[in-house]
């Protein structure tokens, strides 16, 4: 099936097998493109065409007709009904909307369901300032193979920032330490390194500090590098495999 489809549900799992008790390995996100590789009455097997990942949905919540003309730009928007009264709802990060209609502060994008224009950007915004989106998942839980407010990885995190600008870059850190070129370093951080081991990531904000979602500390948060990285080997027995720079 050559189609190209896109997710119209604020967030969901996507599991290696298709059963709800297999592993979570990452989610998809509103407006997500993908294509549908075989399908049964109660699951689909899909790729997303960002990152080529392969996994498993629920057969439903999907559409072909889908033209995103905004994405948002906030860990979370609420989404509002059509007398403006806010929902318990919320669409992630980097959802991809299309708008339907617009007042002075609103813009509609399904019926009846609005969002916040301040919460918002056109879909060709740019953001090369990879911290402002790093740092909104500040303190949100560690979830393995999360990538919103609910709950966020180490891998996600690195990965949104490309996939808000459009940029292509892989979901898992393995992939990731493989894609990204390596940096010559005489153990001076600067700000941008990428720094991997087996199974984790995290990123400089500045030669002494770096933010990552980190499973010990359960939520993503603001560590000293030195400190960090003699953590990980003291208790994880891991060291740090390669170095790399956000190129933006």
């Amino acid at each position: 099936m050559k189609n190209n489809y896109f997710y119209k549900k604020p967030l969901s799992n996507i599991y290696k097998k298709p059963n709800v008790v297999s592993e979570v390995t990452s989610q998809i996100l509103y407006g997500e493109k993908f294509k549908i590789i075989s399908k049964n009455k109660s699951w689909i097997k899909i790729k997303i065409l960002f990152d080529n990942y392969v996994g498993y949905i629920k057969n439903k919540d999907y559409t072909k007709d889908h033209k995103p003309t905004h994405k948002i730009f906030i860990l979370k928007a609420n989404i509002y009904n059509k007398q403006k009264n806010r929902t318990k709802y919320f669409l992630p990060f980097a959802s991809r909307i299309s708008m339907i209609h617009e007042n002075k502060k609103f813009i509609e994008f399904e019926k009846n369901k609005w969002i916040k224009k301040s919460d918002i950007k056109k879909i060709n915004h740019i953001e090369k300032d990879y911290l402002k989106i790093l740092k909104i998942f500040l303190n949100i839980k560690y979830l393995w193979g999360g990538k919103s407010y609910k709950g966020i990885d180490c891998s996600a995190i690195l990965q949104l920032f490309f996939y808000y600008n459009n940029k292509f870059y892989p979901r898992d850190t393995k992939d990731q330490k493989k894609y990204s070129v390596k940096k010559n370093v005489n153990k001076v951080f600067k700000k941008g390194d990428i720094i991997f081991w087996k199974g984790h990531v995290a990123v400089c904000i500045n030669t002494q500090k770096l933010i990552h979602a980190y499973g010990p500390e359960k939520k993503v948060l603001i560590m000293n590098i030195t400190e960090t990285i003699n953590r990980i080997e003291r208790t994880a027995k891991l060291i740090v495999k390669k170095i790399s720079s956000i190129k933006y």
